[in-house]
């Protein structure tokens, strides 16, 4: 297949710059808007230049794929055929109330509903309608709810723009006519331009939430008082390392809010007492580089419960880290906190992972990672003694579901694998029994026993050993013939899960294994996995994802040319770091908003994500070493006059993560220096951000279109 003739020609106006006595130059830096922090609150600012190529972009990209329409809607009816379109949450206790979420037939948004404790969703009030509040809006998305102590009022928060500029308005759970269910307003309170993150006073006259400032970072925690207007609120904490995020939680037990300031090696917490809301924030210990601890409130035993890598001898001095996390406790702090009172809970045990632990009235509940695999304990906090809730299948993932109570017996957990729709459990501590609350409802039908999932180990450069999960049906044979779309993601110690997805089926269903390599720069083998994967060893996450692709050749699965790569973010990375590794294993490959203009971003200090970036990437500014090893691997800044496979990028206009101008620029350099006929494809989102267009059928749409490239870059039969 060759690309047809038509694509844009990006006009090129050479820009330098100079780090460490090394010079670049740019052709396309002109294509990052220099009003870029207006254009995420208002689109329409872009300038007119910039506007005209992306759309020439666009209209290009849907000419291309114009031969792929019918086979597109196919897709999107299967995939929306797997959908329950009335579905709806387990409900979740809390205090007097029920809540949970569902999505009406032919709704894109959900709703939130609520009704007395232990009450069906289909007998709930609806308190937020998101498809009334999207109506005459492009993009339309809730990231957030909670109730005040007292029902009274629902916070919840949304994002109108795709920026993630988040807006929180308070609506009142009873109705102004209490007979009339459909007339719950919101107060006059509106808080804007925040992180969407927010907690309750016990006495429901205070909110807290945190604020984003002028380049999108959150930087302040801030106390609003109800019925006064936001210029009135004050400011009860603010963080000066502009490399250190701020989020802010409660503790189900309802004692406090935890604002929690980390960057991706190091975490500090304070506690807002819930009951004195007026009172100053507490430290629970200083920040100390290197050493991160999560906090969740142990109110039975009047304690802290703390997930940490930090260890210390009798002596208390620090020793080696806790590679892969222990529990601690220590005492509610009065004053700042120190770490010389922290006593271990449950020790560390190297190759176990603690990902969390939930401390419950009489039990806490730790979710852990073994051998690539989670896996949940129960310790009984009495007596010490620790249970293992167990699971079957080859490869599989667990989460902890939600709940908002302390004092309870009910551990919620989620369980899926590749081939099971997700399963909501209940699981009761202290008879250790476990009760199946939903199972994931798959309207067109789908028969576990017709799909295979599989974990496979590829060997890495050097010998690391990298788990690949692969889905494949059970009809499709294992000749070397079989198509395989693989997908990775490698940073941040995110852990791409073995997980359901009603969505890859229609691959699946073509004939392609789906695979997933669970590469360096995740924690999916521990925290050594993820540091094996990140600053100076990141270029081990793009090797490994080459080798993962050489094993499935090896293993007899597929062959050279007939693998499409995929990933999203720093997936995108991967994906572009990859093609300029070994472009001759790929036919195709899908780079959803990648983070591809690395070196530029990180020498960029004035954008939204750049200096929290720093630990995780090296900062280039300070760093001639920092700079020359990201020189050598940023997809923008190696493509080479060579082939390539066919390529889709996406981007968001809004998109404060990963600005637009990375995917423009990496296509732009690639349709200029490939030296083959093959597809060099950009659609932008002009209404969207980093998650691309809200609403559940607007997302299939977009999957449709990636799995569509893919199948036309395989050249299966776009009829079917």
């Amino acid at each position: 297949m060759k690309a047809p003739p038509g694509a844009p020609e990006t006009a090129e106006k050479p820009f330098s710059d100079t780090h460490h006595n090394i010079t670049r130059t740019d052709p396309y830096a002109w294509l990052r808007d220099d009003n870029w922090q207006a254009v995420m609150k208002d689109p329409q600012a872009l300038d007119a230049e910039i506007r005209a190529h992306l759309e020439a972009e666009n209209a290009y990209t849907d000419k291309v794929m114009a031969p792929t329409a019918a086979l597109q809607e196919k897709l999107f009816a299967e995939m929306r055929g797997r959908i329950q379109e009335d579905d709806a949450s387990v409900p979740m206790n809390e205090g007097t109330l029920a809540w949970a979420t569902r999505y009406v037939a032919g709704g894109e948004h959900l709703l939130i509903c609520c009704g007395p404790r232990d009450s069906d969703t289909d007998t709930m009030r609806v308190i937020v309608d998101g498809n009334k509040e999207a109506e005459g809006k492009d993009f339309f998305k809730i990231i957030n709810h909670a109730p005040d102590p007292q029902a009274k009022l629902l916070a919840w928060a949304y994002d109108d723009k795709g920026s993630e500029y988040f807006t929180i308005r308070l609506r009142r759970i009873m109705a102004e006519d209490e007979g009339d269910t459909d007339k719950t307003t919101d107060t006059d309170d509106i808080l804007q331009d925040t992180g969407g993150s927010f907690g309750w006073s016990a006495c429901g006259q205070f909110l807290f939430y945190v604020a984003i400032d002028e380049n999108h970072r959150p930087r302040k925690i801030m106390r609003h008082a109800l019925g006064t207007p936001q210029n009135d609120d004050v400011c009860v904490y603010e963080e000066d390392d502009c490399g250190f995020f701020i989020g802010l939680s409660e503790t189900r037990s309802g004692r406090f809010l935890v604002i929690s300031a980390h960057d991706h090696e190091t975490a500090e917490a304070l506690l807002i007492d819930a009951h004195n809301p007026e009172v100053a924030p507490i430290c629970v210990a200083p920040r100390e580089t290197g050493i991160e601890y999560e906090v969740d409130d142990d109110a039975a035993r009047d304690r802290l419960v703390i997930v940490t890598n930090w260890d210390a001898d009798n002596t208390g001095n620090i020793g080696k880290k806790a590679e892969d996390f222990q529990i601690v406790t220590a005492p509610v702090p009065k004053a700042t906190g120190d770490k010389s009172s922290w006593q271990v809970l449950r020790p560390h045990q190297a190759g176990c992972l603690v990902l969390d632990a939930l401390p419950f009235a009489e039990h806490m509940a730790v979710l852990l990672r073994e051998n690539a695999l989670p896996r949940i304990a129960l310790v009984n906090l009495a007596n010490g003694h620790e249970t293992q809730i167990a699971f079957d299948e080859e490869a599989y993932d667990v989460s902890f579901g939600s709940m908002a109570e302390y004092d309870t017996r009910n551990l919620r957990f989620t369980y899926a694998s590749m081939t099971t729709p997700t399963q909501t459990f209940d699981y009761d501590m202290t008879t250790d029994t476990r009760a199946l609350r939903k199972t994931q409802s798959v309207p067109s039908g789908h028969a576990s026993e017709d799909y295979v999932t599989r974990r496979i180990t590829a060997t890495g450069h050097d010998g690391a050993q990298i788990p690949v999960s692969l889905l494949y049906h059970k009809d499709t044979p294992l000749d070397g013939s079989a198509p395989v779309l693989l997908y990775g993601y490698g940073s941040y110690g995110i852990t791409i899960p073995a997980a359901f997805s009603v969505t890859r089926l229609s691959l699946v269903d073509r004939g392609f294994i789906y695979a997933i390599a669970h590469i360096r720069g995740g924690k999916a083998c521990g925290h050594d996995w993820f540091m094996q994967g990140r600053g100076p060893k990141k270029t081990n996450t793009f090797r490994d994802f080459v080798s993962s692709a050489e094993a499935l050749i090896e293993q007899g699965f597929t062959k050279a040319g007939q693998i499409s790569i995929h990933g999203g973010s720093a997936g995108g990375l991967l994906v572009g770091a990859t093609v300029n590794l070994a472009p001759e294993l790929f036919c195709s490959a899908v780079a959803e908003v990648p983070f591809v203009d690395v070196l530029t971003t990180m020498l960029d200090a004035t954008l939204p994500l750049t200096p929290p970036e720093w630990p995780e990437w090296g900062n280039p500014i300070e760093s001639a070493e920092a700079y020359q090893l990201i020189a050598g691997y940023a997809p923008y800044e190696n493509i080479e006059a060579k082939a390539y496979p066919h390529i889709l990028a996406t981007a968001g206009l809004t998109d404060p993560r990963v600005t637009y101008w990375e995917p423009t620029k990496w296509i732009a350099r690639l349709r200029a220096t490939r030296q083959d006929e093959g597809l060099s494809l950009l659609r932008t989102e002009m209404t969207a951000g980093h998650g691309g267009k809200a609403g559940r059928f607007n997302q299939l749409h977009e999957i449709a279109f990636v799995y569509a490239f893919v199948l036309l870059a395989h050249e299966a039969d776009l009829g079917g």
